[in-house]
């Protein structure tokens, strides 16, 4: 093999694995800043009757100790009615549960929500067919959704 088709071939490597880090992750940019799309994240989790658990600064924790963080939060939700049913589909989905969405801005400025989708989850966990799997999907999508779109005044 030719340097060029190694130099070719070992980017491809690299550009496969990077973007095999966020599988299952699901994305949409923000209009608002952080804090503002945190904000609008806790309301439309709390209008929904879900229960935050926590919610992580990581900005803020590295801050701490004297390193430097974009704003990253995450917030930690849930409901046994949403989690026990995927938990009894794979005990070990328990690992990836309560739902979590993190916001966060990047390099550009830009800011985003994102959130592991459900059915990535399952298949994690060896239960693609669990049926619980459509509502949880349809309930952090529309969290994103209303989290991201325009306010209304």
């Amino acid at each position: 093999m030719n340097s060029r088709k190694l130099f070719t071939t070992l980017m491809l490597m690299a550009v496969s694995s990077m973007s095999a880090a966020a599988d299952g992750l699901v994305t949409l940019k923000s209009p608002y800043n952080v804090s503002k799309t945190m904000q609008r994240v806790e309301h439309a989790v709390g209008s929904r009757e879900l229960t935050v658990f926590a919610k992580v600064d990581h900005a803020a924790g590295a801050a701490k100790v004297g390193m430097p963080l974009r704003p990253t939060q995450l917030l930690i939700f849930g409901n046994p009615k949403g989690g026990t049913p995927l938990m009894e589909c794979a005990q070990t989905s328990a690992i990836d549960l309560p739902l979590k969405v993190l916001v966060w801005q990047d390099a550009s400025e830009q800011v985003w929500i994102g959130y592991n989708d459900p059915a990535y989850i399952g298949a994690r966990h060896g239960a693609s067919d669990c049926p619980v799997i459509g509502k949880l999907q349809t309930v952090l999508q529309a969290i994103a959704n209303e989290t991201v779109a325009p306010q209304t005044p």
